[in-house]
């Protein structure tokens, strides 16, 4: 398979040390590709169980060595803590192996869009007013992960594609609480406080491009079940990669409702010379 090359890449919700993870898909997809800048928007590792149940198997080493070796090798990686990670927040500023541990950080794209990156959670109501609510919808996701995993075995074995009752859970809870935080007007307010273009960000696990008012919400996704990445080509246009089968997904627009008309891919094979975006976001800002 050849090295696909953007100009830079971010992922969200790896959750290492968590059990039922995309964890081939996750060290291929960091083996086949390279960028100037990797951005590792929180969730990385799962420390809330670090004293609980925590699951380390060997290729989660491969993925952390992947992560340095790209470091080692000129790739500015910066790594922002997430609610499953916050106690490394307290090392904002820190430098470790090359990678940068930093609370949020603006990133200019090569056309001089500017786009606060952070993890979200501090958008989040259920995680910043019920902690206690959060835990018991984290537990009851993890109990249909399992479900879920029996479920696609068998659907596997018939010839039919995976279905993640999972994903839809912990998407329709996002969406409670975020409605009754006011999350959009929360992300605005933030956007136009540091007065940049746009917010990248991750933390509901469902990859997005959107306007919200005149400002761009990007959201990479995750590493749990959809296996997805935003990236920023070489003409700094941004777009969702999907790396759940081999080759990855090329479809330009996932479907026709407004909820999924910016969700394309920022994705060509090598072959075809040069990374070209389907994204077209540049014309729709400050419009």
């Amino acid at each position: 398979m050849p090295q696909h090359h953007f100009r830079s890449i971010w992922i969200s919700d790896l959750h290492l040390g968590k059990k039922n993870l995309r964890n081939e898909q996750l060290l291929d997809f960091l083996q086949h590709t390279e960028s100037e800048y990797l951005y590792l928007v929180g969730d990385i590792l799962d420390l809330l169980l670090a004293q609980k149940k925590w699951h380390w198997p060997m290729i989660n080493d491969q993925i952390v060595q992947a992560v340095f070796e790209k470091a080692r090798n000129g790739t500015k990686v910066f790594y922002l803590p997430g609610n499953h990670d916050q106690v490394l927040r307290q090392f904002n500023g820190s430098v470790i192996n090359n990678i940068h541990l930093m609370n949020s950080v603006v990133h200019e794209t090569v056309d001089g869009y500017r786009y606060l990156v952070l993890h979200g959670d501090t958008f989040d109501s259920v995680v910043r007013q019920g902690p206690r609510l959060a835990r018991m919808g984290n537990a009851a996701y993890d109990i249909l992960r399992g479900v879920t995993c029996l479920v696609n075995k068998a659907r596997r074995a018939m010839g039919k594609d995976d279905r993640s009752l999972s994903a839809w859970l912990k998407y329709q809870m996002k969406i409670a609480g975020n409605f009754l935080g006011n999350f959009e007007k929360i992300v605005i307010q933030e956007v136009a406080a540091h007065q940049v273009d746009g917010l990248i960000c991750g933390h509901i696990h469902r990859a997005g491009i959107r306007e919200i008012g005149t400002f761009l919400y990007s959201n990479s996704g995750d590493w749990v079940e959809s296996c997805t990445a935003l990236a920023e080509n070489h003409a700094g246009k941004l777009g969702i990669v999907e790396w759940r089968n081999r080759p990855p997904l090329e479809e330009a627009i996932v479907g026709k409702d407004r909820a999924d008309l910016n969700r394309r891919r920022c994705w060509n094979p090598q072959i075809n010379g040069v990374v070209t975006s389907l994204s077209r976001i540049a014309t729709t800002l400050r419009s």
